[in-house]
C-alpha cells in the first residue's frame, strides 16, 4: 500500500525546480514541488501538502492534514496492539 503523508512547507527556494523543505510531525525533509508548482513557488510557503516518495503530490487544507495525521497515528498504535495480540512484539 502506498501512502501520502501530510506536511507543511516551511522553506522554499526561488524556483519550482528547487526543493522545498516540508515539516512532517516535527521532522523536516526536502521534497520536490514540481508536481504542484509551475511558476513562482513563494505562495506555497505555509501550505499543507501530501508527500509521497519525496514528491509533494497535492496541496491539501490544514483540517484535512490534521485529520490525516491523527489517522496515521491511530493506525500506528493499532499496528502495535495487533502485533501484541498476535505475539509479534515479544521481547
Amino acid at each position: 500500500m502506498c501512502l501520502g503523508v501530510p506536511g507543511q512547507i516551511v522553506k522554499i527556494g526561488d524556483s519550482a525546480l528547487q526543493l522545498a523543505t516540508v515539516d512532517v510531525c516535527g521532522v523536516q525533509r526536502d521534497v520536490n514541488i514540481s508536481l504542484i508548482c509551475s511558476d513562482d513557488p513563494k505562495p506555497l510557503l505555509g501550505k499543507w501538502v501530501l508527500v509521497h516518495v519525496g514528491f509533494a503530490m497535492s496541496i491539501i487544507d490544514e483540517e484535512e492534514a490534521k485529520q490525516t495525521q491523527e489517522a496515521l497515528l491511530a493506525m500506528s498504535q493499532l499496528e502495535h496492539e495487533v502485533g501484541d495480540f498476535l505475539g509479534l512484539n515479544q521481547q
